[in-house]
């Protein structure tokens, strides 16, 4: 018997512009033959908030196919969740997508003494991965192209009224969380709570120092569960899975700063460059110096590796 070929996915992490919590992504760019020599789901870091004008395909959540197209849709996808879009055969769609840091938004919640609301506002939010046609959402689908609109022109105060928008559509989502009527597709099915809590928690802290007690700590586990638990799900250990993001984090730096190969190291969580140097090339297959003088498909890929999978889709 053959021996089974192993499964891929892939990991994009996303970097917020400053003082905002949201990333758009628009424009031509997208509009693309979706899945073209893409086999492998992936997942973010943040929630996925995408937006269908025009083309039909299978979008795939946890594993579930269903169809998109002819009519405007769109997709709440939150993060850490499987998912992959493919267009028809020689199909192009035309999406854009916004990537939204839900707890940046619903900062003034907490601050305001209603932490356990915020908290609760965001479990219902990233419950599960929705597709919706537009026309049985309007306002939802409304507030969506509105967001887009408002990222797009960038006027004066752009940043404080896409945050309203988004505090309204997100609440929307919590509120509907308990009451999709069944039309359209709905999936649960994250990747492990605890493995998502503790990447939750480096994604916030990767530039402190961090142990795997502290992550277990975080998430309420010994350090023995937590390192089986990375092993099947992202097959990695909690600490490889930090260098990953502290690395990919130093990339953001490298491409849009001048800094200095030190400084950035030990911004990014690096004791010494030493060990910095090393996990970059290990990753990155290169140093930083020779990277940043020619960052591949930085700015289409986003940041993006892979990683691999045997089973636990």
């Amino acid at each position: 018997m053959s021996k089974s070929k192993k499964a891929k996915i892939e990991f994009r992490h996303y970097q917020m512009p400053p003082n905002c919590p949201v990333l758009a992504l628009l424009g031509e760019k997208w509009v693309q033959v979706y899945g073209r020599d893409i086999d492998y789901l992936h997942f973010h870091n943040y929630l996925e908030e995408g937006y269908c004008y025009s083309g039909t395909g299978t979008m795939t959540l946890n594993g579930q196919e269903c169809r998109f197209g002819e009519e405007e849709c769109f997709t709440v996808i939150p993060a850490n969740y499987l998912h992959t879009t493919n267009s028809d055969p020689g199909k192009s769609c035309k999406w854009e997508y916004l990537f939204i840091d839900v707890e940046g938004v619903f900062d003034e919640i907490s601050q305001s003494g209603r932490y356990d609301q915020r908290e609760r506002m965001v479990q219902e939010i990233n419950s599960r991965a929705v597709l919706r046609k537009a026309e049985d959402f309007p306002e939802m689908a409304g507030m969506i192209r509105k967001i887009l609109e408002i990222m797009r022109q960038k006027k004066v105060y752009y940043v404080e009224e896409a945050k309203g928008m988004l505090t309204a559509f997100l609440i929307n989502i919590a509120r509907e969380s308990r009451e999709w009527d069944g039309v359209g597709i709905e999936f649960q099915g994250r990747i492990a709570a605890p493995v998502c809590l503790a990447m939750d928690f480096i994604g916030l802290h990767y530039m402190e120092s961090l142990k795997t007690e502290d992550l277990a700590g975080v998430c309420h586990i010994s350090e023995a569960h937590l390192r089986r638990l990375f092993s099947f799900y992202l097959k990695m250990s909690p600490l490889e899975y930090i260098n990953l993001v502290r690395i990919q984090m130093a990339c953001g730096y490298l491409k849009t700063t001048d800094g200095q190969v030190a400084d950035i190291a030990y911004k990014c969580g690096f004791p010494t460059l030493s060990t910095f140097n090393r996990n970059f090339k290990k990753i990155q297959g290169s140093s930083p110096n020779k990277w940043r003088k020619n960052p591949q498909n930085y700015e289409q890929q986003l940041l993006q590796f892979r990683i691999q999978f045997e089973k636990g889709w």
